[in-house]
């Protein structure tokens, strides 16, 4: 488990998400991820990441209305 600040990878395309999170835990972050801005906004309520990467289109909710109701 990784103990460095949290960092939360918002992306539904799985691929991405793995690269993401592998090259973040190899700098001993704490990765946590959600695939649509719904899940995102849930995430940040309940963790409070110290950094969100957020990809713009996405389901539900893009990028842009997860930034405006942060």
């Amino acid at each position: 488990m990784q103990s460095g600040p949290t960092v939360l990878v918002v992306d539904d395309e799985p691929n991405i998400v793995r690269q993401l999170s592998f090259v973040l835990e190899r700098e001993d972050l704490r990765v946590l991820v959600a695939a649509d801005g719904e899940e995102a906004l849930r995430t940040i309520r309940a963790e409070q990441p110290r950094v969100v990467l957020l990809d713009v289109m996405m389901p539900r909710m893009n990028g842009y209305e997860v930034c405006a109701a942060i």
